[in-house]
């Protein structure tokens, strides 16, 4: 059954003495009968409020009915599950519980060991606590009110897949990517009865050039997988690709996530009522010390904004607390506080009580932004980002059909263009009629130039509007998506008002960049087109060309403009010794949101 604020709803048994013939309103879904109409009025609107979640998928922000249709479907999903996998599995979970409780004033991790029963009826509970490496460090009894049973599985099925397919290079067999059998000890030599094809499909690229079906031979030129690729004499023409800069004050492994929460705030800004700042300034100011610093207070406070009027799992939070929901650049933290106790994420639990002494600029950056992007996942399922993200979509459908229409409309005028005017005989025996027919192919002829010339007008017109459509759609399409990947799985993210081509390792953990238009070339230049990733990559850098280097010169022409504006206010500082407060780099403190309250 559905779960209230991640806990067990039970229904109301029926009216005791019910008279057959009684007259009474019943929920058509729970099958709850009531006498008085105001108290069945008040479950259907509970029923019908985005505060319920899916019991077996974990799905929240639903009501009821769409909780319970979630899980009827994966129920239906769940009986799926291979038949020699059901008692392994079953023989794993029984009696397992794995949750959180408090400990110290803050949520860590335990597990049940003991159920005590009270005199009273009451359960008490002997629980161990989990260390970092799994193990059980010590034990204690508590009551039910301290447990929370609220801690997310740590791989559900579609985490599985989606692992295996961002970590294999194909499948039939499945063949993981080189660089992970590398760092985790696998080997990667196929097993001898896979090469010999005893009955298994043929690694593509081992035996004449195979498919994954071991039949079909590769076309001449068709690509293939590029860990398969032979170094060939062609490949001499390839550049070196360039090394990337890694200079980040964040993290390393914290990259993405302060790209993600930046991206999503110049995405929604008007949404969160949140003016735009630069992707430096984010990242030197979750780097800096000081526990109110207005602009993460004021990003903080309009994502929890939005939560609260969302009306969603946060905002029943915040109602049982009693909390005013009245978020200001004072109170911002006891709501942060609130949000981290509600996610009940162990990795937030020491943060938490750090945050709640007024020292949030002592919380490490890694966390500053895994906090940040926690948000951003809550704030993503709001129906406002939600109908946003709807309106994009459409408007990039339409945007398509557009094209498409234009496209086929100037092939049409093309077409009659083409036919031309037929031409009329002339007569050279009635000199008359031969004057006549002279004076009519004049004006024929005048009106052919003067639909062909409206034609042409039109075609112009057409192929601008269909140019600025493309554009448009561009923009649209390269905007917080992933342009490729290359020979070894890195991606390649570029972000238009950022200036820098981004590149994320094939295990998520390492980030670097391109800043110039020079490192773009060769970066191009290294890519072999014979190989299918590397192919797609080069063809989508090809397509944003003058975009990516248009968007890299600006930087580094702003840059240069950067750096001798802070050697003026470093000279001039130095000789009032005073610090340095219009520094360039200092931006981040002068963050003033424009669009607030708007």
């Amino acid at each position: 059954m559905p779960l209230l604020k991640r806990s067990h709803f039970p229904l109301l048994d029926p009216p005791k003495d019910l008279n057959p013939e009684e007259k009474v309103f019943q929920v058509r879904f729970t099958k709850e009968i009531f006498r008085d109409y105001q108290e069945y009025l008040n479950r259907v609107n509970l029923y019908r409020e985005r505060v319920w979640t899916c019991k077996v998928s974990g799905k929240s922000n639903l009501t009821y009915e769409e909780a319970l249709v979630s899980e009827h479907h994966a129920a239906d999903k769940a009986q799926q599950l291979s038949r020699e996998l059901i008692a392994p599995v079953l023989h794993l979970i029984q009696y397992r519980l794995e949750l959180n409780g408090r400990k110290d004033g803050s949520l860590s991790a335990c597990k049940i060991l003991k159920v005590i029963i009270g005199s009273d009826n009451t359960n008490m509970y002997e629980v161990g606590w989990i260390g970092q490496d799994n193990a059980v460090t010590n034990t204690s009894v508590v009551q039910a009110d301290d447990l929370v049973i609220s801690k997310k599985a740590r791989a559900s099925r579609s985490m599985l897949n989606i692992f295996i397919r961002e970590s294999t290079s194909q499948n039939s067999p499945w063949i993981i990517h080189t660089n992970l059998a590398k760092q985790y000890g696998i080997s990667t030599e196929p097993p001898r009865d896979l090469l010999n094809g005893q009955g298994l499909p043929k690694l593509r690229g081992i035996e004449n050039g195979t498919t994954d079906d071991g039949r079909k031979k590769l076309k001449k030129g068709e690509p293939i997988d590029d860990l398969l690729l032979k170094p060939t004499a062609d490949d001499s023409g390839l550049s070196k690709k360039p090394p990337l800069s890694t200079d980040f004050r964040v993290p390393v492994d914290s990259v993405g996530d302060l790209l993600m929460v930046w991206d999503f705030c110049m995405s929604y800004g008007r949404i969160l009522c949140l003016s735009p700042f630069s992707l430096s300034d984010l990242e030197n100011a979750v780097c800096h010390k000081e526990s109110n610093l207005v602009l993460l207070v004021e990003i903080h406070a309009a994502l929890i904004r939005l939560l609260i009027k969302d009306g969603g799992g946060y905002f029943m939070f915040l109602q049982n607390k009693r909390r005013k929901l009245k978020v200001t650049l004072v109170t911002w933290a006891e709501y942060l506080c609130d949000f981290l106790e509600m996610t009940s994420k162990e990795e937030f639990s020491s943060s938490l009580s750090t945050v709640r002494r007024g020292h949030y600029g002592l919380v490490h950056t890694a966390v500053k932004l895994q906090i940040l992007r926690e948000l951003v996942d809550e704030a993503v399922t709001t129906s406002a980002v939600r109908q946003s993200i709807a309106e994009k979509i459409d408007q990039q459908q339409a945007i398509a059909a557009s094209k498409r229409e234009l496209a086929r409309n100037k092939k049409e005028e093309k077409n009659a263009d083409m036919e031309g005017v037929t031409e009329k005989e002339m007569s050279q025996t009635d000199a008359v009629k031969n004057v006549n027919l002279t004076l009519n192919g004049q004006v024929v002829e005048k009106e052919r130039k003067e639909k062909k010339n409206i034609n042409a007008n039109k075609m112009g017109e057409g192929k601008m509007h269909l140019e600025c459509l493309g554009t448009e759609m561009d923009k649209q399409s390269i905007q917080s998506s992933s342009l490729g990947k290359d020979r070894s799985y890195n991606r390649y993210w570029f972000f238009g008002d950022e200036g820098r081509l981004f590149v994320e390792s094939a295990d998520f953990k390492v980030w670097g960049y391109y800043s110039t238009k020079e490192e773009l070339d060769a970066l191009i230049g290294s890519l072999n087109v014979k190989g299918i990733r590397e192919r797609a990559l080069k063809q989508q850098l090809d397509k944003f060309y003058n975009t990516i280097s248009n968007a890299l010169e600006k930087r580094m022409k702003d840059n240069s403009q950067k750096i001798l504006l802070e050697e003026v206010v470093l000279r001039r500082s130095s000789r009032v010794l005073s610090q340095p407060k219009d520094n360039p780099s200092m931006s981040f403190l002068k963050y003033v949101n424009k669009w607030k309250g708007n």
